[in-house]
C-alpha cells in the first residue's frame, strides 16, 4: 500500500474506492470499500505486506476465508459473520485466502496513529491491540455505516467528519481491545478458542444452554474455560452473552417497533420483567426510555 492508494490492490481490486486522512497530526488513516466478487473462481489469495500498523476488516455480509501461513499452508476455513470484525497486527504481514465473495470495509491503522489519538483524546494508552477474529462489534457497525456515504472520488479532500470518525474508531479499539499480557504461568484462550466459544454462544444466543456445551467448543473443561475466558475478555461467559443479547434487543427496539414482551421472548428472556431488569443493569435505563432517546 502506498500513500496514494488504499488496500484494494492487495485484494485484487486496484480501483476500489478509499478514503484517507491525517486525523490528528502526521499518522495516516485509510479505509477502503471492498466488494470482491470471485466470479466463478474457487478462491482468491490476499497478501498484505509487513508494516508497523494494524489491519482491521469490518464485514457487511457473512464471508468465508482462511489464514495462509508463511510456508503457504492454508489454515482451517472460518466463517466471519455480518457485523463482525477481524483485527490483525501487520508486523510480519498477513495472508488470507477468500473462498466466498467479500463485502467489507478495510482499515489500515498505523501504530503511530494510536499513539496520537491517545494523546489527543481520553482514549487509554496501550502497548498493543489484541488480535480479533470474527468479533461482533456494534460500535464498529455504527461507525462503518456512518462512513459509507463518504465514499466517492479517490484522492478527494477528506472533510472533518472523516477525521472525527477516524479518531472515534481508534479510540474505540484502544478502549475495547487492548492487549492484556497473560500473567506468568496463567494459561489463556487462543484466538481460535475464543472465536469458537463466541461462535457457539452466538449460534445459541437466545436459547438455554450449559457452560459445559460452550466449553466443549474450546476442548476445555468448564472451569478452565470460564477462567481463561474471563482472563482474555475481562468478562465471564455469562456477562459476555448478556451483553450480546442486550445488543440484539437494541436492534429490535430500533428496527421492529415490537412490544417489550415480544422482544424479551425473541432474546431468550423468561419474561418481560426479567428482560427489563437485565437491560437496565447493562445500559442504566429501561428499554422504553432507551428506545425513546434513540428515536428522538
Amino acid at each position: 500500500m502506498t500513500e496514494a492508494t488504499g488496500v484494494g490492490a492487495c485484494f485484487g481490486e486496484p480501483n476500489a474506492p478509499f478514503l484517507a486522512a491525517r486525523p490528528v497530526r502526521d499518522a495516516r488513516f485509510s479505509v477502503t470499500r471492498l466488494q470482491c466478487r470471485l466470479g466463478g473462481a474457487l478462491d482468491r489469495l490476499v497478501s498484505l505486506p509487513a508494516d508497523d500498523a494494524y489491519f482491521l476488516m469490518f464485514y457487511f455480509k457473512d464471508v468465508m476465508h482462511c489464514d495462509v501461513a508463511p510456508d503457504g499452508r492454508d489454515g482451517e476455513i472460518q466463517q466471519y459473520r455480518q457485523g463482525s470484525i477481524c483485527l490483525v497486527d501487520l508486523a510480519y504481514g498477513a495472508s488470507v485466502r477468500l473462498v466466498s465473495d467479500l463485502d467489507s470495509l478495510a482499515f489500515h491503522l498505523p501504530r503511530a496513529l494510536f499513539r496520537e489519538v491517545a494523546e489527543f483524546s481520553h482514549a487509554p494508552r496501550a502497548a498493543g491491540l489484541r488480535c480479533r477474529r470474527g468479533e461482533t462489534d456494534d460500535v464498529m457497525l455504527n461507525l462503518a455505516q456512518a462512513l459509507l456515504p463518504h465514499f466517492g472520488k479517490n484522492g478527494s479532500e477528506p472533510g472533518p467528519v472523516l477525521q472525527h470518525i477516524a479518531v472515534a474508531i481508534c479510540a474505540h479499539l484502544l478502549h475495547s481491545y487492548p492487549d492484556r499480557p497473560a500473567a506468568a504461568g496463567h494459561p489463556t484462550l487462543s484466538v481460535w478458542q475464543e472465536k469458537a466459544a463466541k461462535d457457539f454462544m452466538i449460534e445459541h444466543w437466545n436459547e438455554a444452554f450449559s457452560l459445559t456445551a460452550a466449553a466443549a467448543a474450546t476442548n476445555l473443561p468448564e472451569r478452565d474455560f470460564v477462567e481463561r475466558f474471563a482472563s482474555v475478555t475481562g468478562q465471564t461467559p455469562q456477562q459476555w452473552l448478556m451483553r450480546y443479547r442486550i445488543g440484539r434487543a437494541k436492534r429490535y427496539l430500533i428496527d421492529d417497533g415490537g412490544s417489550l414482551a415480544d422482544i424479551a421472548a425473541r432474546c431468550g428472556f423468561a419474561d418481560e420483567a426479567g428482560f427489563i431488569e437485565a437491560f437496565c443493569e447493562t445500559t442504566g435505563v429501561i428499554p422504553s426510555v432507551w428506545r425513546r432517546r434513540w428515536l428522538q
